[in-house]
């Protein structure tokens, strides 16, 4: 028996619909009570569920599903080491990546939580000696420009946390002098804009990939190899490449001094490894490890809240039964994630990943089709970014939930005397009314009382009763950070528990990839052989390939040449 046969899923599903017919937010929110109850903080985390289409009885009921789901002992499971991700027979503990030194930990008998310090040492002190110069490059000059190569897991969730941290003070400083960027895409276009900046005499490139075998990543750390050598010479390599691996043979075999490649485990997904030596390594190199350690804290603190709190307190588990409430049982597809902070603004991707590849699922845990709707498409923009872009949609269009997240420090701010505000302020601002006007919309009557024409009251007409959260950080250093991706890397897990739905294999990047070898195989016969495409494929396909072939597939090196960007050699 699935969960839609329990007696609180049919008595949301009822709920539901006397929501949407009978309630709307304009009237919800005039409830003080209902506002306190349904705000909650944790350790300078403030969230308000106010403004979701639910009164304090959704809640409620929410709360009752999550015991029939054995949400507590799913999160406890997770804490222990069982082997949730099921299809793969693996333990899902990348709470372990934060754990204290002294915590315990287990996979299989064993603990983990001394390997995950040893390599967060070795990353300490590695990180350290380069950034002392105590580690030159070939030439003997320091080693200050850093290139992390690497896809998906291993590029989004470090790529959100560099520019979360590049303009916090204390990370500013601890930069000065270096710079990291990321290269993840295939396309040689983001290879040459990776690199057309960097001193190779400088740089430092950490190939990220578990098994050193990722087609992209492995593409494009051939490439950065290519551009070393090309201008220092092949002893290079081993000076100037280290690699975030577990397969030691592989990273050996390519150049790389096996001393210099830091480990992480088959228990971490890729999409929550930012934790791991994935986002360690670079960020340390980066920032110094003191500030990769503080963020490692702000994650640690959510996971002992999740791991520790009632449900009824306890934020990722509202978060996330929010997030079934409304993806579920209200039917929305969407979710907008709005962070109000430029710093923040590579966090909705990285959240689409989380969500998405976690959450877009078929079939429930013993592989059987499920009769509910489960994930949502995710998306966002730094506001006020978004605000010319979709919020047209999301307030006179269909329904979006959308998330807010405002800071209440700025990083940086700018104050100019003949203004009446700061610009963060001003950011600010914005941060509070968007979730209002989404809210409570604007009536045909309103806009007849400001003197609007009639013929343009249905085109400013605002329905309102859309639903949002809004999340409160005190400010943005690297504890808060780790906090926010806390919140919502179990955020993720527990709508998860809730849906019956393995969270943490994905199978379905499997086929494209495959599909895509078959693809390389035969495009390299048919150049070779001066033919179009094969059979193999079907009329749509063949055309298109063979479209290739004749305008751009045939340019190939001369034997022993390279077609290499001439911007990237000195």
């Amino acid at each position: 028996m699935g969960v839609e046969t329990t007696p609180t899923w049919t008595k949301l599903g009822n709920h539901a619909s006397e929501i949407a017919s009978k309630t709307h937010l304009k009237t919800l929110l005039k409830d003080e009570e209902r506002t306190k109850s349904l705000t909650y903080t944790h350790n300078g985390v403030y969230i308000d569920f106010s403004r979701q289409n639910a009164t304090v009885e959704t809640q409620s009921m929410l709360l009752d599903l999550a015991r029939e789901c054995k949400v507590e002992e799913k999160i406890a499971r997770m804490f222990q080491g069982d082997h949730l991700n099921e299809t793969e027979d693996r333990a899902v503990l990348h709470v372990a990546l934060r754990a204290p030194r002294d915590a315990s930990m287990f996979d299989k008998g064993n603990n983990v939580v001394p390997g995950v310090w040893e390599v967060l040492d070795k990353i300490k002190e590695f990180s350290a000696r380069v950034r002392e110069g105590q580690v030159t490059g070939v030439t003997g000059k320091p080693l200050t420009q850093f290139v992390a190569i690497g896809i998906g897991g291993s590029y989004l969730g470090p790529a959100f946390i560099h520019n979360a941290l590049e303009n916090d003070p204390e990370a500013l400083k601890n930069a000065d002098g270096r710079t990291l960027t990321f290269l993840a895409n295939v396309d040689p276009v983001d290879c040459v804009n990776a690199l057309k900046h960097l001193d190779p005499e400088r740089t430092l490139a950490i190939i990220v990939s578990k098994t050193f075998t990722t087609a992209e990543t492995m593409r494009n750390a051939r490439n950065v190899r290519a551009w070393l050598t090309k201008n220092l010479g092949d002893e290079s390599i081993a000076k100037h490449m280290v690699a975030v691996s577990t397969n030691l043979k592989g990273v050996e075999e390519f150049g790389i001094n096996p001393e210099n490649t830091f480990g992480f485990w088959d228990w971490v997904g890729g999409r929550f490894s930012a934790s791991s030596a994935v986002g360690a390594l670079p960020l340390s190199l980066q920032y110094g490890f003191d500030i990769f350690d503080k963020f490692l804290q702000g994650m640690r603190d959510i996971d002992e809240h999740v791991s520790s709190s009632p449900l009824e307190q306890n934020i990722p588990v509202l978060m996330g039964l929010y997030n079934v409430w409304n993806t579920t049982f209200l039917g929305h597809s969407n979710c907008a994630i709005l962070p109000y902070a430029q710093a923040l603004s590579q966090f909705p991707a990285h959240v689409q990943q989380l969500s998405m590849e976690s959450n877009g699922k078929g079939v429930a845990m013993d592989g059987s089709p499920l009769p509910y709707q489960v994930g949502e498409i995710d998306f966002g923009e730094a506001g006020t970014n978004g605000q010319h872009s979709f919020y047209q949609l999301v307030h006179q269009g269909r329904v979006v939930p959308a998330e807010f997240i405002g800071v209440l420090k700025s990083q940086q701010d700018v104050f100019l005397s003949e203004e009446q505000s700061s610009s963060h302020e001003e950011l600010l601002c914005n941060f509070f009314a968007q979730p209002d006007a989404l809210a409570t919309g604007k009536s045909a009557d309103e806009l007849r009382e400001e003197g609007v024409p009639e013929a343009l009251i249905p085109h400013k007409t605002f329905t309102g009763n859309r639903p949002s959260m809004s999340l409160v950080l005190p400010a943005l250093d690297a504890f808060r950070i780790g906090q926010l991706l806390s919140l919502y890397e179990h955020r993720i897990a527990v709508s998860g528990f809730i849906w019956n739905i393995n969270s943490f294999d994905q199978w379905g990047v499997e086929l494209g990839k495959v599909l895509a070898g078959k693809v390389r195989k035969e495009l390299v016969r048919a150049r070779g052989e001066g033919t179009g495409a094969s059979d193999g494929f079907n009329h749509s396909t063949r055309a298109m390939l063979n479209m290739y072939l004749e305008h751009a597939g045939g340019v190939t090196p001369k034997e022993g040449d390279d077609i290499f960007p001439t911007q990237l050699l000195r």
